[in-house]
């Protein structure tokens, strides 16, 4: 989750045109939709996978797994990019999510999808983070707000579609098709990124704490099987599962001193001396706990006890998605406006508490318009604490730490997920087991294999299924009512979290609705600043440009059109290694004539010597340059964060990160705001 040791300014690609650019971003979308897409497309299915393959024991597996994979393989892929390039890695990537999708769709047994499911979580880690690093490669920095925008908006999408698409291939094709779609489409992203992505790859090798990554992914394996197992595959009291439990005590408390001493660890242990940081990361593994659970087993209720089809299963758990949006975009735009956010994970964690407690009382004759009002009710209160925590971490680490604080939230989301679908699991697994066989015995000859496919159940007479719904009923109601602590416990953290002055970029971004969704951020320390830049950037430009107000800072006599002459020359020579009157003309579109009056200007004022055609700048004109971008660099550095002075390499830190964003703004603003000065 940690940035590479040192901020290094990459070589600038070659820049892309529009129609390029589109395809680009087409291709990367293709990435995600589909990784993000697996996530929860599975959830209706499920029922019928249990029916077909058995192994109803293991059913939350096929959605933890996943999960589990995709977390550690996040935290692997961005440092992978940078040593090997971001493209490499996302085709790479594809490839794995293309194996493992194929293997899932041929699986003739609960266990070989449970692993092909681990194979494409790590193909799918891949292509989400790599995704998000692409994005701020490739796009530039003034345009990249609404890309990520809309990037982070495909996970709301797939929220959606992701389960009623899930049920349309189980009833209308067959489950195995929610994993063989993947195929074409990876195979069409796979064609398109080798022909349209750039290669960019960074300067500095990353250090990579593989050893914390293995500690932190067998420590969390060994708990989550424990807790799956016990009471199910072995006594809680057998060594078994007391062996799992201090085999993963043994693995944690190792990553816990492995991150002590390593020079660039996944997880800073210092992070949690920051409440904040410490809050925030146990509010998002509740939120991932209650969201992800709950969404993996609403539509086995719906299919089991309300009758319906996969399909309409799918349909039938909107009420809870739109909930959810619809406070995540709320909750985002009001801390927008007045900066204040504790008050949102405290009321949403309030309201899942109260939406699982009614979901708890549902059963055989609870009414289509009730369970979609409780539906709803747990929807909002997920959207009200899942949206403002990722800003809220944004906003009070160091720079210095914004890449690791920002995916270390992240990753407790994404665990708090593989957690509450694998104990929801084992909870609905204990009630459903003795509950069915009580159900059966009462029925008498209604066979195993019916009780379990929901199909086949709607079809036995009422007299009959009657027993049998009443278990799965029951079975559901008893996993929502023992989570409902867990919300309440949410609820009592959610008040030790302090509330600070939040930052303008954070203030910006905070009705991005890609925020609140388990978006796996890049842990580029850099790149996440520059995305903080450009929404500073967009909040300055409302009250005009910010060009002049960078000169008056400046103490530059320059007007804007001189400006925008010397910044050529001194852009054109350090991107392109030479400046000439014709090349930048072309550059902007425009004939030699219209800009040749503003050059002879600076030439004329000792700024830019024209020696055989190229222009260079002249000790006087690189000083007003250098007195530009310091003014650049101090504006931002007032407005994005206060640092540690004391600390030097905090200070190094930012001062070499502004320095290189700096360059680029100058390059982009010169450009936006001045090329229409030109000759003035």
């Amino acid at each position: 989750m940690t940035g590479a040791v040192a901020v290094a300014e990459k070589p600038a690609p070659t820049p892309l045109t529009g129609a390029r650019r589109n395809i680009v971003f087409a291709t990367i979308v293709l990435g995600m939709l589909m990784a993000a897409l697996d996530q929860t497309i599975v959830s209706t299915a499920l029922p019928t996978i249990v029916a077909d393959l058995g192994g109803a024991g293991h059913m939350a597996w096929v959605v933890t797994s996943y999960l589990l994979a995709e977390a550690v393989a996040t935290v692997l892929a961005g440092k992978l990019g940078d040593l090997f390039g971001r493209k490499l890695i996302f085709q790479l990537s594809a490839v794995i999510f293309i194996a493992g999708s194929m293997v899932a769709g041929l699986s003739n047994g609960m266990l070989l999808l449970i692993v092909a499911r681990a194979v494409q979580g790590i193909g799918a880690g891949g292509l989400m983070v790599t995704a998000m690093a692409l994005i701020a490669d490739i796009i530039p920095l003034r345009e990249r707000g609404k890309y990520q925008g809309a990037l982070g908006a495909v996970f709301g999408v797939t929220t959606v579609i992701g389960p009623t698409l899930g049920g349309l291939f189980t009833d209308n094709a067959s489950w195995r098709w929610c994993f063989y779609v993947n195929v074409p489409v990876a195979v069409l992203m796979i064609v398109m990124a080798a022909r349209t992505i750039p290669r960019v790859r960074a300067q500095a090798k990353p250090i990579i704490d593989y050893a914390g990554i293995g500690l932190v992914a067998l420590g969390v394996s060994a708990l989550i099987l424990g807790l799956e197992w016990g009471g199910q595959e072995y006594p809680w009291a057998s060594w078994q599962i007391i062996g799992l439990f201090v085999v993963a005590v043994a693995f944690l408390a190792a990553f816990v001193a492995v991150e002590l001493r390593a020079v660039e660890p996944m997880l800073p242990m210092k992070l949690f001396r920051s409440n904040v940081f410490t809050v925030c990361s146990i509010l998002s593994f509740i939120v991932g706990f209650a969201m992800l659970g709950s969404m993996t087993y609403l539509p086995a209720y719906l299919q089991y006890v309300d009758g319906v089809s996969a399909t309409m299963s799918g349909l039938r758990t909107l009420p809870l998605v739109a909930g959810l949006l619809v406070t995540s975009i709320v909750s985002g735009q009001v801390v927008g406006v007045t900066g204040r956010y504790k008050i949102f994970p405290i009321v949403g964690t309030a309201v899942m508490a109260l939406g699982l407690y009614l979901m708890s009382t549902m059963g055989r004759g609870t009414s289509v318009w009730l369970e979609s009002l409780y539906m709803l009710i747990l929807g909002l209160g997920i959207g009200l604490a899942m949206q403002v925590l990722t800003i809220v971490v944004q906003n009070t680490v160091p720079y210095a730490d914004l890449g690791t604080a920002t995916s270390g939230v992240t990753f407790f989301r994404t665990l708090g997920s593989a957690f509450g679908t694998a104990i929801f699991g084992t909870l609905y697994t204990s009630r459903l087991t003795p509950g069915l066989s009580d159900a059966l015995t009462e029925v008498g000859v209604v066979p195993p294999e019916v009780a379990t496919n929901p199909e086949a159940l709607r079809n036995l007479p009422a007299e009959q299924a009657a027993p049998i719904i009443d278990a799965y009923a029951d079975a559901v109601d008893f996993v929502f009512l023992w989570v409902v602590p867990v919300a309440l416990l949410g609820f009592v953290i959610a008040w030790f979290l302090k509330e600070v002055p939040l930052r303008d970029s954070a203030r910006v971004g905070a009705g991005d609705v890609g925020e609140g969704f388990s978006v796996p951020n890049t842990s580029d320390r850099v790149a996440l600043l520059e995305r903080s830049v450009s929404s500073t950037m967009r909040r300055a430009r409302r009250s005009g440009p910010v060009m002049p107000r960078m000169l008056a800072e400046a103490g530059s006599g320059l007007s804007r059109g001189e400006a925008w002459a010397v910044g050529q020359v001194f852009l054109h020579n350090k991107i392109r290694g030479t400046a000439r009157l014709e090349t930048i003309a072309v550059a902007h579109r425009v004939p030699d004539e219209v800009i040749e009056p503003i050059f002879l200007k600076v030439i004329g004022g000792g700024l830019v010597d024209a020696e055989d055609g190229y222009l260079r700048l002249t000790p006087a004109g690189q000083a007003e340059v250098d007195r530009v971008e310091a003014a650049w660099r101090s504006w931002l550095s007032t407005r994005l964060d206060t640092w540690d002075d004391r600390d030097p390499v905090d200070r190094a830190l930012l001062d070499q990160a502004l320095r290189n964003i700096a360059t680029k703004l100058l390059k982009e603003q010169l450009h936006e705001e001045d090329a229409t000065s030109v000759g003035t």
